[in-house]
């Protein structure tokens, strides 16, 4: 029974993808065959990890166009040009409610709901550059003084989340139990709307929304019948232990956010390649995600807590 349960998840994870993919490829075909063959290798290895060739079979999908497909949806969100996003919106739009519909990816649903902004934001990014361009050149990638500008106005034009009522007051405890700015809280707003149950495609889980590996590195059970990523006030002490030794290593809260969403090593390889000592100086060279949520929380924080960043203060322990 539960492999009959596994495959029927695997299944339907899969052909709402598939859906997404071949609604872009229509209008990427040309992308399409000239996808780096790294990027077609990790979306190969992204379908071993996550699919059941016997799922594929049973579906008589053509893996080699498959591959492809997931190769194009992971070049959008991991490429650096943040105008890429603009053109998945509606797709994801129409796609967040099929997933809402079934159980098993109710957790996708989730989590992409709270990132349906991010392709909002992409297109009103796009329709601000265009509107201060002179010529017909492809546009510069949105600066970081413009992501900004406009995550604020987004952000002020929607009503402060009801679900945060019950348990803003214990998760700021917490945080500043772990000597972090209890305001960072907000970043499980940011990452899954406070949802505890929320899942990315990429394995993210939680309020938190926190990699397998890294709840593991910070003492997390990450497992089939044990998941404390799910736990909300677990997986709230595990990400302000992780914020704090970002802060420390990077000393900065932008540049401990963009290592937080995309990976300190990152962040760190970035900073000595462009030597460079800012975020703002790297922003254009990380990842779109990373572009969008760094703005994104900070827009959040001046919503909420009327706060910059550079006003946080580190808790005394």
């Amino acid at each position: 029974m539960l492999c009959g349960i596994r495959l029927q998840h695997v299944k339907t994870i899969y052909s709402i993808f598939l859906c997404l993919a071949l609604a872009l490829v229509a209008n990427a075909q040309e992308e399409l065959e000239s996808v780096p063959a790294d990027l077609l290798q990790q979306a190969n290895e992204w379908l071993t990890e996550n699919i059941d060739d016997s799922a594929l079979d049973a579906l008589g999908v053509d893996k080699d166009r498959v591959q492809r497909f997931f190769a194009e949806l992971q070049k959008r969100f991991q490429g650096t040009y943040v105008y890429d996003l603009g053109t998945l919106r509606d797709t994801a739009t129409q796609l967040q409610p099929l997933l809402e519909s079934f159980d098993e990816t109710q957790p996708y649903a989730l989590w992409l709901k709270t990132h349906l902004d991010y392709f909002d934001v992409s297109e009103r990014l796009r329709k601000e550059a265009t509107s201060k361009s002179t010529n017909a050149a492809p546009l510069p990638n949105a600066s970081p003084q413009l992501q900004r500008s406009v995550w604020v106005k987004v952000i002020e034009e929607r009503p402060a989340p009801a679900a945060t009522n019950k348990q803003l007051a214990r998760l700021k405890q917490i945080f500043a139990e772990e000597r972090v700015p209890s305001e960072l809280v907000w970043i499980a707003e940011v990452e899954s709307s406070f949802d505890a149950r929320a899942k990315s495609p990429a394995g993210a889980a939680g309020m938190f929304q926190l990699m397998p590996a890294t709840a593991r590195n910070l003492d997390l059970s990450v497992g089939l019948f044990r998941d404390e990523r799910l736990h909300p006030e677990k997986s709230a002490r595990a990400a302000a232990r992780y914020l704090r030794r970002l802060y420390d290593r990077f000393g900065d809260w932008r540049l401990a956010l963009a290592a937080y969403n995309s990976g300190e090593t990152r962040v760190a390889n970035l900073l000595k390649k462009r030597k460079a000592r800012t975020y703002d100086e790297i922003s254009a060279y990380l990842p779109v995600e990373t572009q969008m949520y760094v703005p994104k929380l900070e827009a959040t924080l001046r919503k909420h807590e009327k706060l910059a960043l550079r006003d946080l203060k580190m808790p005394k322990g």
